[in-house]
């Protein structure tokens, strides 16, 4: 249907591909003459190209995170999902890795997770077109971003049921970890709300799957942390909004009180979205904030006594924005812009977004905090939001096993010379949060071994790695995470 940006436009932007012609697998090497070894491969035909300048290389060498750097051998412009299976048959082939769930770019990695040291990453920025938008859905490339699709999707009264809080990621990439904001509690995670997908196995073959067909793989690939494939299209869900959003913020002087009062929210199901925040506190501490939206019509505004009277907030503290609903969605990007403007952005970003069970999150949330200043954070945020289990259903999605859980995140901005502390500092927490049963998020900064992986899955493990057997037996995909050894 649209296209934000046309592959030829993509292309000719881009730093052009060296003179390499051929593979030798017994040397591990890239070629310029295919009859430089006498076992050298010749690469495949593509539509798109194959880059190896050393920018291109130094590009896909780094994440959001800024923190890990792993340099390919070549990365992937693809022109068309043709070139995805025809370089992932070739690197199949000759056991040579990929890293599958990467845009760069235009993904929130922060530990090397999309990096692959010596092999290939594809980025699908150059597969960026929303094919068509109908009643409930949309079909969409991976590389589309969250912003483009709402563009297209918010003058016609639709829009995905759950969301990021930053939407300038793409959707492929979204969906290979999970995705989650304020309207899990109602709509689960965004890999919650997928009808098909398109993808590509580590042996280069293209499966279109779903609930009702290969629904292994389609299940698999949703938070699968692109182990089993790579999501080339897909099928979302859309819904009716309203134009408007009325965004209410308040402060309490005590978590308890803040998550007593989510709770309440998300039981009775009167706003669409909720989140919370710690924040500085003047003298030291925390105090803690409340984020409530309710979608409405042009003309016919909420009622804000309904909404928000029976809450414990400090009254004073109140405030009421209206927005339109696109704005609401795209918040942060100001934000953003800032943050880019004065270098923030561009700062390593150890974040650690943590699942914690409902029955322990006061106190464990209340003692990471206790341990936590505002110069750890860097000026990053502090997110604290519950939502229902049951509304999260993608299996390889590992969260507490209980009825609610909380989404706890140190959002970090962080010099280089304090990174190291504040991973260790990170990986503290998690044991902690382990030894409660809770989980991580797959795109945390927290180092991690393939037994702590195992540990993560717990008793899905074996049909993980069964289907990793299955649809990337050479394990050729995303070796990033170190899932596998």
């Amino acid at each position: 249907m649209t296209q934000p940006q046309t592959r030829r436009t993509f292309l000719a932007g881009l730093t052009a591909a060296s003179a390499i012609l051929a593979f030798s697998p017994s040397a591990r090497a890239w070629l310029s003459q295919p009859d430089a070894a006498s076992d050298a491969v010749c690469l495949p035909s593509l539509d798109g190209q194959l880059l190896f300048a050393p920018d291109d290389l130094a590009a896909a060498a780094d994440d959001f995170g800024h923190i890990v750097h792993q340099t390919p051998v070549a990365v992937l412009l693809p022109g068309s999902i043709d070139d995805i299976r025809a370089i992932l048959r070739f690197a199949n082939a000759h056991r040579i890795p990929v890293g599958g769930m990467s845009m760069i770019g235009n993904t929130h990695s922060v530990y090397g997770q999309s990096q692959v040291e010596a092999g290939i990453v594809i980025n699908m920025a150059s597969l960026a077109t929303i094919h068509e938008i109908d009643e409930d859905s949309a079909l969409v490339d991976a590389g589309v971003r969250w912003i483009d699709l709402l563009a297209a999707t918010t003058p016609l009264g639709k829009s995905p049921p759950a969301l990021t809080d930053h939407i300038d990621l793409s959707i492929g990439g979204t969906l290979s970890v999970g995705g989650i904001g304020g309207q899990a509690f109602r709509h689960g995670m965004l890999v919650d709300n997928v009808l098909e997908l398109e993808i590509i196995t580590g042996k280069g073959k293209l499966i279109a799957c779903s609930p009702t067909h290969h629904a292994d793989l389609f299940q698999a690939a949703l938070g699968g942390i692109g182990q089993f494939g790579i999501i080339v299209r897909a099928r979302v869900r859309l819904i009716d909004v309203p134009g408007m959003a009325r965004r209410y913020t308040a402060l309490y002087p005590a978590l308890v009180d803040l998550m007593a009062d989510q709770e309440k929210l998300i039981d009775d199901g009167r706003f669409d979205y909720l989140e919370g925040f710690a924040q500085p506190a003047e003298g030291g501490g925390w105090v803690y904030q409340i984020e409530a939206v309710k979608y409405y019509a042009a003309g016919e505004p909420p009622d804000d006594a309904a909404l928000t009277g029976d809450l414990t907030f400090a009254p004073s503290t109140l405030t009421v924005e209206d927005l339109t609903h696109f704005d609401f969605t795209n918040r942060i990007a100001p934000l953003v812009a800032l943050l880019k403007s004065v270098g923030a952005w561009q700062l390593p970003h150890p974040w650690i977004d943590m699942f914690v069970p409902g029955s322990e999150a006061a106190s464990f949330i209340q003692s990471v905090l206790d341990q936590t200043t505002p110069d750890d954070m860097g000026g990053g945020p502090i997110l604290i939001y519950p939502f229902k289990r049951a509304a999260v259903t993608a299996p390889f999605v590992a969260l507490p096993d209980e009825p609610t859980v909380y989404l706890f995140s140190l959002l970090r901005f962080a010099p280089p010379p304090v990174v190291a502390t504040l991973l260790a500092k990170n990986r503290a927490i998690y044991e902690t949060l382990r030894d409660l049963g809770g989980k991580r998020y797959a795109a945390s900064g927290i180092p991690f071994t393939s037994a702590d992986w195992h540990d993560h899955f717990g008793a899905l493990w074996p049909a993980f790695a069964h289907l990793k057997h299955r649809f990337d037996p050479r394990r050729i995909l995303t070796p990033g995470p170190a899932i596998f050894d």
